[in-house]
């Protein structure tokens, strides 16, 4: 079992700046050989996965986000950051903290964390 604490969050006005963090307080797995990252969820669209980092380093953006947002890793600490850079309103939704295993299996989610972008 995965135990996901998340934090950050909370309203900004477009073009302002927000930070989401997210540690995992035990695991069964060899941690490096886990994939972090956040999905999110805005109402009426399909669930998307915003960004994602291995324990190398290696990350994944999803287009949108791509030159705005940052994922970070600290191994030692088994915890993740977002930096989110010049939000927009269409970067509202729960962010979701999510880990799995390198061969795609054995997700844990965390609990959620809404970000509204609105002026």
């Amino acid at each position: 079992q995965v135990r996901l604490v998340e934090s950050g969050g909370g309203l900004v006005q477009p073009g302002g700046n927000l930070r989401l963090s997210c540690s995992s307080l035990e695991t069964i797995y060899d941690f490096n050989h886990i994939v972090m990252g956040y999905y999110r969820e805005a109402p009426g669209k399909n669930r998307e996965q915003v960004a994602s980092i291995f324990s190398d380093g290696a990350t994944y953006y999803i287009d949108s986000v791509k030159g705005r947002f940052t994922i970070s890793r600290d191994n030692a600490k088994k915890a993740i950051t977002l930096r989110m850079n010049n939000v927009r309103p269409d970067d509202t939704a729960v962010y979701i903290c999510y880990t799995r295993t390198l061969d795609d299996q054995n997700y844990e989610w965390g609990r959620g964390t809404q970000v509204t972008v609105s002026s």
